[in-house]
């Protein structure tokens, strides 16, 4: 199995990250951390080189930052990230988000900075990984918009919206959520599997039963059980198939 979206670089890793690291390469073929602030790239680089072939690194500026992070800071971000491009499998976590962020002018530069790290995936030619909270017909409208080729749609809520992202050809990760969210359940069910990828969040949303409150990779079981109960399969071919699915869309080497 592979978490394809946890944040490896957040706080509440910060006295056993290592350990939890070891934990999870104990159980699954990888995971990807997805670093969404400037302030996390070095400690996502040295996780990349600490344990080079099981944790890889996606990198991009999450939306509810961009009333935080000015665009000249952002453009220094982006020369970092071109300056390690080989440390790095995909662009993102980037999109919108109108959830945290309301107001017209935020939207408005939400909107310049997704297009900004578009435009960055396109000439690393890097997959991008999409948030798109309370803001789905917009999101797609501007990577439909953008001609955007490979793209995750991460922790993706929008049945409506289902049919369009699999003709598209993009993929949907999907995350605990879908233990209890029934428009979740509806995206899977509607999803080939063959576009689905499984992921966490962690260390947030860890699913009943995993035993903390904090959540880790390990949980992407949880995740595959689901999905193999809402297709009618087992979750042995869930696990293959989206390890599969990792592997090809992100160009995993191990």
């Amino acid at each position: 199995m592979i978490d394809v979206h946890c944040h490896l670089e957040q706080p509440n890793y910060n006295n056993d990250r290592d350990a939890v690291i070891e934990k999870c390469r104990k159980q699954l073929n990888a995971v990807i951390s997805s670093c969404a602030h400037p302030k996390d790239f070095d400690l996502t680089l040295r996780l990349v080189e600490k344990f080079k072939g099981f944790t890889f690194s996606t990198v991009g500026i999450h939306p509810k930052y961009v009333n935080e992070i000015s665009k000249k800071k952002t453009d220094v971000f982006i020369e970092r990230i071109k300056e390690n491009r080989e440390k790095i499998i995909g662009i993102g976590e980037t999109g919108l988000d109108y959830y945290w962020i309301r107001e017209k002018k935020w939207r408005e530069k939400q909107e310049e900075l997704f297009v900004q790290l578009i435009s960055l995936a396109k000439e690393l030619n890097l997959p991008l990984v999409i948030h798109s909270r309370d803001a789905y017909e917009d999101t797609v409208k501007i990577l439909e918009r953008e001609d955007t080729k490979s793209v995750m749609m991460h922790m993706f809520g929008a049945n409506q919206l289902t049919r369009q992202i699999v003709e598209n050809g993009w993929y949907v990760s999907m995350n605990a959520i879908v233990l209890k969210s029934k428009k979740h359940k509806k995206v899977v069910r509607d999803t080939p599997t063959k576009q689905l990828l499984l992921e966490t969040d962690s260390p947030w949303l860890a699913p009943e039963g995993f035993g903390s409150r904090r959540n880790d990779s390990t949980a992407v079981k949880f995740v595959a059980e689901k999905i193999a109960e809402i297709k009618r399969t087992s979750s042995k071919e869930v696990d293959k198939t989206t390890t599969e699915n990792a592997i090809r869309f992100f160009q995993l080497k191990f």
